[in-house]
């Protein structure tokens, strides 16, 4: 028997013995992933896939699995919150406030995981913007149509903006117009940049209006609009130097300066009190 089992082909020992994943995991997943649903309300898919969008759809992440790790951090945090009660002796109160809130920090730590990747992306399209639509623009003025042009930028470039010229390109090869896949680009980014560019293209698209002349302005925009966020920033950099200045900088410098000397005139009261 044991025999036959180790010459079986690879698929019949996949069914006879199907893992540890299959026999653990994938089911303790499931459950998870009930309890998620559960646990969260009725437009929680729909938001939380606008928040995938945003975040660039990192991968191996859906829905599903999300909702699952909601539900695990749930009770991680709930149990981990039981065990410091425990541990500490607390009282009734901070007692439910330790497992309350440390059940709600589980449950929302794959939020801020989000966030922060859906932030640190639309950083990385902002500062990617301008060129991009400057490079599209050069290459309509070159006499490349707008869907070629958004291809070239697309082949030529790097990095989520490039991500998501694709994924509009794709989705005009698959049937959608181009008026519907820019809105989707302009609904699924949290850049105000790429929203106010793809209104603009919607808007020359049913009007009739030349694509050359609407980027050459958007184009001009973006630029003026990094300037000014550059320009921003530099005048934030004095109020953001103080509080190190004040608290770091200036007691080094002072005891720097001034030790010496006051070491000396110690020196000096000492010996002259002797």
């Amino acid at each position: 028997m044991l025999e036959a089992f180790t010459q079986a082909p690879e698929t019949m020992k996949a069914e006879l013995d199907p893992g540890f994943r299959k026999r653990v995991l994938d089911p303790t997943g499931t459950w998870f992933g009930k309890l998620g649903r559960r646990l969260t309300p009725t437009d929680h898919h729909t938001r939380m896939r606008g928040k995938l969008d945003a975040a660039g759809n990192p991968s191996g992440w859906s829905v599903e699995r999300i909702t699952a790790t909601k539900a695990v951090g749930f009770v991680a945090g709930l149990s981990f919150g039981l065990m410091v009660v425990l541990l500490l002796g607390l009282s009734a109160v901070p007692a439910v406030a330790t497992a309350v809130g440390l059940s709600l920090a589980g449950y929302y730590a794959i939020d801020f995981w989000l966030y922060q990747k859906a932030y640190d992306r639309a950083d990385k399209m902002r500062r990617e913007i301008a060129d991009s639509i400057d490079l599209l623009t050069i290459s309509v003025e070159a006499g490349l149509g707008f869907d070629q042009a958004l291809a070239h930028v697309a082949k030529n470039t790097d990095g989520p903006l490039a991500e998501e010229f694709s994924r509009v390109l794709q989705e005009m090869q698959i049937g959608m117009g181009r008026s519907e896949a820019l809105r989707g680009l302009g609904e699924r980014s949290r850049l105000p940049e790429l929203k106010s560019f793809t209104t603009a293209m919607v808007q020359a698209d049913a009007f009739g209006i030349p694509v050359g002349k609407v980027l050459r302005v958007q184009s001009s925009e973006l630029r003026l609009k990094r300037r000014q966020v550059a320009e921003e920033k530099a005048q934030k950099v004095p109020v953001k130097i103080l509080f190190p200045l004040i608290f770091f900088i200036l007691p080094t410098l002072f005891i720097i300066v001034m030790g010496p000397g006051a070491i000396t005139m110690m020196q000096s009261f000492g010996s002259g009190g002797l």
